[in-house]
């Protein structure tokens, strides 16, 4: 059972344990392969004195467990009373008792420090016995463990304590003199680059210091922009303001020297207005008289209209007539022309096919004087090469007999 406590921890910290048949990724597989020099070669405790050891420990841890979870157990000790049975809840009974005493003689201004020595004496010789008892009922101390999260922090972190004590225990209980010097070595080259690593993030910090300074630096100029600019803008609104209030107190102004001249306009133009309307009256009755008037001569120009119209009537029936008449002549003389038109069109037919022919006739005739120009200049270009042609030859024949002469008296000189 020691055995098998003491593997347990290993089991929990290996992580390919935790992740079950999840595939580890290169570099994970990298750093867990660098760590194994960690992990003892021996899974099991072979020596007697380290399983002893090991057991003490289990003991140790499981008493530390009942005794952190006793102060909850007393307190619902009416809850757990079936379970746990009259001797053990005598004991718990007991044990509750002399804790009150101690807690009362704690409580006095001047506690008596010799019954005080009795009485924690008392109180560890009772948490012996509760603890012994326990031990013989499994049960209740299966129970009184499963209220783990009742346990108090200090508790928690004693039992904790314990635990980690236990694993490392564990870890050097299974290590040989040859695997402490390996870990060793390893742990100094793990120091040696944490040093290299812990230079680099040093160089590292350095220029993150100064990333910030001049981070720092640029955020105080855009501050102290920000600060002018809004001091800029204050200043400019205080002027908008008072400019503003001296716009609306010139306006006010100028609004009450304009209402004053608009009152005075509006005075003359009230007087204005009442003589324009007796002027209106006066013109109305003018216009009246005059518009009777109107009348009269408009209905002596509309009787004189009505008789332009019938007279003009009468002359247009007049005209009708001789329009109808001429209109006739214009028929039968449409039709004379068009006769004539027909006849001019056979004519002119006639005499553009005359004319074509004309005109055949002369291109051909100035073609042919054109031809015969041609033939006599050639004829005449002709004679006058042959003419040439002849004298040339008659000259060479002169030329080629007076040679002849000259060369036979040569010879007869010779001789």
């Amino acid at each position: 059972m020691a055995t098998e406590l003491a593997v347990l921890p290993q089991q929990l910290d290996d992580p390919a344990q935790l992740k079950g048949s999840h595939t580890p990724q290169p570099r994970t597989r990298a750093a867990k392969d660098s760590l194994k020099i960690l992990d003892p070669a021996s899974k099991k405790l072979s020596c007697l004195e380290a399983q002893r050891i090991a057991s003490v420990l289990e003991e140790c841890i499981r008493k530390a467990e009942l005794s952190t979870l006793l102060p909850y157990c007393l307190h619902s000790l009416n809850r757990f009373g079936v379970v746990l049975g009259a001797e053990l809840t005598g004991a718990l009974q007991e044990h509750r008792r002399l804790g009150d005493n101690l807690q009362t003689l704690l409580e006095r201004q001047e506690p008596r420090w010799g019954e005080m020595g009795a009485l924690q004496q008392a109180i560890r010789s009772s948490l012996r016995n509760v603890l012994r008892l326990f031990q013989a009922n499994p049960v209740a101390c299966q129970t009184l463990r499963a209220e783990k999260g009742k346990r108090d922090p200090a508790g928690q972190e004693l039992v904790r304590g314990l635990t980690e004590l236990r694993g490392i225990v564990f870890d050097k209980l299974l290590t040989g003199p040859a695997e402490d010097r390996e870990r060793a070595r390893y742990v100094q080259e793990v120091a040696l680059q944490h040093h290299k690593n812990m230079v680099v993030v040093s160089g590292l910090e350095a220029d993150v210091e100064a990333a910030i300074l001049d981070r720092d630096t640029e955020i105080s100029k855009k501050n102290e922009m920000i600060r002018q600019l809004k001091s800029s803008l204050h200043q400019t609104e205080k002027l908008s303001d008072d400019l503003l209030k001296k716009t609306r107190h010139e306006t006010d102004k100028q609004l009450q020297s304009d209402q004053k001249a608009s009152e005075v306009k509006c005075g003359k133009l009230q007087q204005e207005t009442t003589q324009l309307r007796s002027q209106l009256n006066n013109l109305i009755t003018e216009n009246c008289e005059s518009e009777l008037a109107l009348r009269k001569r408009k209905y002596k120009v509309e009787t004189e209209i009505e008789n332009w119209i019938q007279k003009y009537d009468a002359d247009m029936g007049e005209k009708q007539v001789e329009l109808e008449q001429l209109h006739a002549v214009y028929t039968e003389e449409q039709g004379e022309l068009k006769e004539l038109e027909e006849h001019f069109a056979v004519l002119d037919q006639e005499y553009s096919q005359i004319m074509e022919e004309r005109r055949l006739a002369r291109e051909k005739k100035e073609q042919e004087e054109r031809e015969l120009v041609l033939m006599i200049r050639a004829a005449t270009r002709i004679q006058a090469l042959w003419k040439g042609y002849k004298v040339r030859k008659m000259m060479k024949s002169k030329k080629g007999k007076k040679g002849k002469g000259k060369k036979g008296k040569g010879k007869k000189g010779k001789k």
